[in-house]
């Protein structure tokens, strides 16, 4: 597979810095399977779906996974370094891997002090970039010290134009969120269901459910060729429970649509999902990676932003409905300057 045929030219004007205000106000592509594109609103959601069709929500939270510290000087002669330092997978309850920069002036026994009492020890440094960091806090009192110190991480486009604020630690989390904070970036798809839409899918005779998958950084790098050939991805924790996954086999007997929203709900489903299509209750691992040619079996249609380019993420959507069919899709939203990526409009993917 050539990863060319993923890849698109989009204009950095249409990287959205901040949602439109309200997050149901948003553009909404709809993508029938045969090509045929509508403009609409997020808003118009229930009008394309029927009664008994069933949502199907990520229902993570976002840590405040952005910090700031100090690398004190090693001896008399060196300097303070100030560190910016980004978690990306929780590994127990005291140790998180990250991302940090100035990576070339930490090494492993380093402590990057963020707070009085709150610190790390790089225990760990590993290829990619990445370092391992054990904290002095651990569980309650480790993720209670995130919140008070840390910022929402924002994906690296916005992040690069502006810092965080306390704006994104509401735009930046959905309104549905669980209480597991370990989620180090949003299943943004979410993020554009106000209460007010969420009151309108449920008067419209729609259903919503709920699986969980701690989204990781990985999710949205682009591609490389080497991921292709190993056909796997890096692992993201999801779970599907055993009432959920009944509720949706029986919706899918009964005639009516299983529609994920966002990619990390899919991917939860698909990871799931036998060859007959049933979907069975899992806790866990899962590195899945679905592009063209790949089965979608418990996926009857999708909600969704728009991806980068060269991601898995927009192989993922070409899965669903065809390469020629998204390439289309998207060079008709950068025609009509819809707004892309994590704080941008949606797609309503209709196979």
């Amino acid at each position: 597979m050539d990863i060319s045929a993923f890849q698109f030219d989009l204009p950095e004007r249409l990287i959205a810095l901040r949602p439109v205000e309200p997050q149901d106000s948003a553009r909404l592509l709809v993508v029938h399977g045969n090509g045929r594109l509508e403009d609409a609103c997020v808003r118009d959601l229930p009008k394309y779906l029927s009664s008994g069709d069933v949502l199907v929500f990520n229902d993570t939270r976002v840590l405040p996974a952005a910090l700031k510290g100090i690398r004190p000087a090693r001896d008399e002669t060196g300097q303070d370094v100030v560190c910016d330092v980004n978690l990306t997978e929780r590994i127990d309850a005291e140790t998180w891997r990250a991302l940090a920069r100035p990576g070339r002036r930490l090494k492993e026994g380093d402590v990057i002090q963020f707070a009085d009492g709150f610190s790390a020890a790089i225990v760990n440094r590993m290829e990619g970039g990445e370092i391992e960091l054990r904290f002095s806090l651990s569980g309650d009192a480790l993720t209670a010290a995130l919140d008070a110190y840390g910022a929402m991480p924002l994906p690296p486009y916005i992040a690069r134009r502006r810092p965080a604020d306390a704006k994104d630690r509401e735009t930046y989390q959905t309104k549905f969120a669980g209480e597991d904070a370990a989620s180090v970036a949003a299943p943004t798809a979410g993020l554009h269901f106000t209460p007010r839409l969420l009151a309108e899918i449920d008067a419209a005779g729609l259903s919503r459910q709920t699986v969980r998958l701690h989204v990781g950084l990985g999710t949205f790098k682009p591609l490389e060729e080497k991921h292709l050939q190993e056909n796997r991805l890096h692992e993201e924790w999801r779970r599907l429970t055993h009432e959920t996954a009944s509720l949706l086999n029986q919706t899918r007997r009964d005639g009516h649509r299983v529609v994920p929203v966002g990619t990390t709900a899919m991917r939860t489903l698909e990871s799931c999902v036998d060859t007959e299509g049933v979907l069975h209750a899992a806790t866990g691992p899962t590195d899945i990676f679905l592009k063209p040619g790949d089965a979608v079996r418990a996926t009857d249609a999708l909600m969704t932003n728009f991806h980068l380019p060269g991601s898995s993420l927009f192989m993922l959507v070409c899965a669903l409905m065809g390469t020629d069919i998204m390439q289309a899709a998207y060079a008709h939203a950068i025609e009509n300057e819809y707004r892309f990526y994590s704080y941008g409009d949606a797609c309503l993917l209709l196979p």
